[in-house]
């Protein structure tokens, strides 16, 4: 007959879990609320509403909710066919979609430099008025091809959460499949989706290798948060820099409340 455990135990073992966590805890917020409390005060709202942080704030919301958006128009299709449908070559297609989210951003944006750059497809889209490389729309481009991997891999967990039963039941009573998708499998997954959107979002406008090699490093015409924050720091200009983070800090907080508030104790990263 196996004895059961005596509740004291483990209490060492769970002491010092819970002081581990508690230390891990107490250095993550010193080390990010330096970020606030180490900068002058009146130096980093005069950062802050500097044209250049304001110019930075601007091009990152537009960027970010563009690839965003892209990001979605493609990954939700892609991840139901993948959650529901099986073929010849879904799971060569998972892996090769999967692919970006093990590469380096930096890796990533110089497969993209060379592909949308002149020896490839660069001088094909030229002849037909399309500039990418060192645009703004370079950005975009480079925020989707490292995003959307991470949000069809989001977006097929959503829908593999959802029994197929239900789907069964819908197609039973007459639904096409049309209508089962946006009837059954997607309400019954939004949650999942709004948050999987949510963070891709907050990626977005975090996003820096990728957008350095494609879209290059040029103040108020390809500056996003990261590449202002990696600017002023080259230069030395530190309350510039700190601002950029300080944004970028108040982002991810935010993304992550509204994470918690839309998702609550479940988790699907």
């Amino acid at each position: 007959m196996v004895q059961s455990l005596q509740p004291h135990s483990g209490s060492w073992f769970q002491g010092f879990l819970i002081v581990l966590s508690g230390v891990l805890i107490l250095l993550f917020c010193l080390v990010f609320g330096g970020l606030i409390l180490w900068p002058d005060p009146q130096a980093l709202i005069r950062a802050l509403t500097s044209e250049e942080i304001l110019f930075a704030i601007k091009l990152s919301l537009f960027t970010a909710i563009i690839s965003t958006l892209l990001c979605a128009a493609v990954a939700l299709p892609v991840a139901y066919a993948l959650s529901r449908y099986t073929f010849p070559t879904s799971r060569f297609m998972g892996l090769i979609i999967s692919l970006p989210l093990s590469l380096p951003p930096l890796v990533a944006g110089i497969a993209l430099l060379i592909f949308f750059g002149p020896s490839i497809f660069g001088d094909m889209l030229r002849l037909i008025g399309i500039d990418i490389v060192y645009t703004t729309t370079a950005i975009i481009v480079a925020q989707f091809f490292v995003n959307v991997p991470y949000l069809i891999r989001v977006m097929r967990s959503a829908f593999d959460s959802v029994h197929p039963r239900y789907e069964h039941v819908a197609r039973t009573l007459g639904a096409s499949e049309p209508a089962v998708f946006f009837q059954v499998s997607l309400p019954m997954s939004r949650q999942a989706l709004l948050a999987g959107l949510t963070i891709t979002w907050s990626k977005a406008m975090g996003e820096f290798g990728a957008v350095l090699m494609i879209a290059g490093a040029t103040r108020m015409k390809t500056e996003t948060l990261p590449i202002a924050l990696f600017l002023n720091l080259s230069t030395g200009d530190l309350d510039l820099a700190i601002a950029s983070a300080t944004i970028l800090l108040a982002i991810s907080v935010g993304t992550l409340l509204i994470f918690e508030h839309w998702f609550g104790s479940r988790r699907m990263i």
